[in-house]
């Protein structure tokens, strides 16, 4: 998101009544300042004029803000900011015109169109920058597709998303967002994913290859078979959880709401009392009306309940701009309070795809590769995948693979006979070999009954994962890697990344008896935080406090079972998120403090007549700017860059 932000025209024409009303406020001030407003031939020391001038002001910046207190009490809504500011000004007037009356000084118009004229501006500065930070998350309301090219008949026809089925087949110009999921059947092109992402880099796919709805088509024309409808596409799942993350609302969020409720009516009371009171005992009345009045104005809540909820927002909308989506604030509040971190292995810390990572003896390498891409020729399996990705599919011609459920392959050609499997299919055919407690699946090959050697299969770690994990070490985190692998395979992943504790050989239900566990175990101040790939994990994601999917926004599960989505599969996203949640926490409490205490010495100060109309402008209009202005802090460029901090080197490996 860019630094500016377009007005649309409704905006616009309020700035343009706050300049015009500003403009004249100004003139008008400076000439009752200088020279007076008041010809002796109106009213019994000239108030009319003035009265008018003020009034023409008055009603020009405020008469929806009148409008709505009306409007606010004829539904039942009594004590809210708009009432407030009404009866304070209103009353500014009255007292004015009471003192012009009985030939006193007149005071009080200037004031009440100060403070209405201070308010107006402080309520549009409110929502430019609570607009700013929405457009942060509802930028992603950009990749909500218009239409989609579909083939029927032979000819494209311009449909609502909506209307295609599966199986149907859109065709994707280039500029035009992907409305669909999919798999290209025809061309290639780059996708533009940031919306999706985070990822500024274009993502390149050719046929064969998936898209996803809400990319943009940077270059050529591409024609996709579409995967899934529209209410069930990742752009519509997206956008639903983006237009309900406001409604989780936090703990803190809550409380501001429940303080305004009795807040306000309590301080309408005690101004009225301060007014009826001392203005019956020392016969004064004037003067307690105008401290009462004083009172109203920094009594108004607005710095409170616009700040704190916009700090939140803010702190949603910057985790958006990076590639993090938290579904609402609550689950923000609770991160800032994440101590542990409990990591599924597949897919989480490793890459899910497995690699050859040895190969023993290595004197006899390609003799042993040869031998295994002949017996896993035409495999699926991916730990034959990983083997034929070295060797590629030739030299399996001719021979007879024949599958040992559970034990590995048998590959034969006359008497030509080629094992490849685990230890049990050796035993299983009499083959003498050496066993090894390498971490990983070992795959043991045999020729003609003799043992060749061992190739073993490891399922990649991620590049990331090892300085992320030392990232959340650093900032006191216990982490905690549960996995289904045996504990060989376990403890090697375990030291590579630098989890302080590790489970090994679980099952689904297992895995959630361990986070069971340890949610019993933590104390009631910390919250866990559940880290899996969306798919397997639903279960343990839900019941966490905090449930973190990787998975990406291909993932359905992630995004129905986690509170928390890392868009772009990067674990990077995890101490950036909790960043975001620690500086929106401290940036609320701020404005709390800040706003209760300054509010509460200018209350006093009023109440004492120390401080006039102006001071109690600035505690209300001049705290509520500051505390948005702090609030704003969250969602910075520079802010994002610190949240996502210089990446570290990887620590050197034992080789260097």
């Amino acid at each position: 998101m860019g630094s500016k932000l377009a007005l649309d025209k409704e905006q616009k024409a309020k700035l343009i009544r706050i300049c015009a009303s500003l403009a004249a406020f100004a003139v008008l001030f400076a000439v009752d300042k200088a020279v007076g407003l008041s010809v002796p031939a109106w009213g019994a020391n000239g108030w009319l004029l003035p009265l008018g001038l003020y009034l023409a002001v008055y009603l020009a910046i405020g008469y929806d803000v009148l409008w709505r207190a009306v409007r606010n009490i004829a539904r039942g809504q009594v004590f809210d900011e708009n009432f407030l500011m009404c009866v304070a000004t209103l009353g500014a007037f009255a007292l004015a015109i009471y003192r012009g009356v009985t030939g006193q000084s007149i005071e009080g118009f200037d004031e009440a169109c100060a403070v209405l004229l201070f308010y107006q501006v402080g309520e549009f500065f409110q929502d430019y920058a609570t607009e700013r930070s929405r457009r942060s998350i509802a930028g992603l309301m950009d990749i909500r597709p218009d239409y989609a090219n579909v083939l029927r008949n032979g000819a494209e026809k311009r449909v609502a998303p909506e209307e295609v089925a599966v199986g149907e087949i859109i065709v994707v110009n280039a500029g035009e967002k992907v409305p669909l999921d999919g798999v290209v059947t025809l061309g290639e092109t780059a996708l533009d994913t940031k919306a999706l992402t985070g990822e500024s880099l274009p993502r390149e796919v050719r046929e064969g290859g998936e898209v996803l709805s809400g990319a943009v088509n940077l270059s050529s024309r591409i024609e996709v078979r579409v995967e899934k409808e529209f209410y069930d596409s990742t752009v519509s799942k997206i956008l639903d959880l983006v237009e309900n993350a406001a409604g989780q609302k936090s703990r803190t969020e809550n409380f501001i709401t429940r303080f305004a409720r009795y807040y306000t009516p309590t301080v309408v009371i005690t101004a009225l009392l301060l007014a009826i009171i001392p203005g019956a005992v020392t016969g004064e009345w004037s003067e307690w009306v105008y401290r009462a009045l004083n009172f109203l104005v920094v009594s108004c809540p607005c710095a409170l309940v616009i700040s704190v909820p916009l700090g939140f927002f803010a702190g949603i909308g910057a985790a958006s701009s990076c590639g993090v989506l938290v579904k609402g604030s609550n689950f923000l509040e609770k991160m800032n309070k994440a101590d542990i971190f409990v990591f599924d292995k597949t897919g989480t810390l490793t890459k899910g795809n497995f690699a050859v990572t040895e190969i023993a003896p290595a004197e006899r390498r390609e003799e042993i590769l040869r031998l295994a891409a002949i017996a896993e020729h035409g495999s699926a399996h991916p730990i034959a995948r990983s083997v034929l990705a070295l060797t590629g599919e030739s030299g399996g011609e001719g021979y007879v693979q024949t599958v040992v459920p559970g034990e590995g392959v048998v590959a034969s050609k006359g008497e030509d006979v080629i094992l490849a499997g685990n230890a049990e299919l050796m035993r299983g055919k009499g083959v003498d070999f050496l066993p090894s407690s390498a971490p990983g699946t070992v795959v043991y090959v045999a020729h003609n009954g003799e043992f060749v050697g061992l190739i073993v299969v490891n399922d990649e770690i991620k590049p990331e994962s090892a300085q992320v994990v030392s990232e959340l070490n650093e900032l006191g985190c216990r982490t905690v890697m549960l996995t289904g692998d045996g504990a060989a395979t376990a403890k090697s992943v375990a030291d590579a990344v630098g989890v302080t504790d590790y489970a090994a050989s679980l099952l689904p239900q297992e895995k959630v008896a361990a986070v069971e566990k340890l949610l019993a175990a933590k104390q009631p101040s910390e919250a866990l935080c559940f880290v899996g790939d969306g798919i397997n994990d639903a279960p343990v994601l839900m019941r966490s406090d905090i449930g973190i999917a990787m998975g990406g926004v291909g993932s359905d599960a992630a995004i129905e079972a986690s509170d928390i989505v890392l868009m772009h599969d990067d674990l990077a996203g995890l101490p950036l998120v909790k960043r975001i949640a620690k500086k929106t926490m401290t940036v609320a409490c701020e404005n709390i403090i800040f706003s209760l205490v300054v509010k509460v010495a200018i209350l006093i100060l009023s109440a004492l007549g120390v401080t006039g109309m102006w001071a109690a402008v600035f505690g209300d209009v001049g705290v509520a700017v500051i505390a948005v202005l702090n609030a704003m802090r969250i969602n910075t460029k520079r802010a994002r860059a610190s949240y996502r901090g210089v990446r570290r080197a990887p620590a050197p490996s034992p080789a260097d």
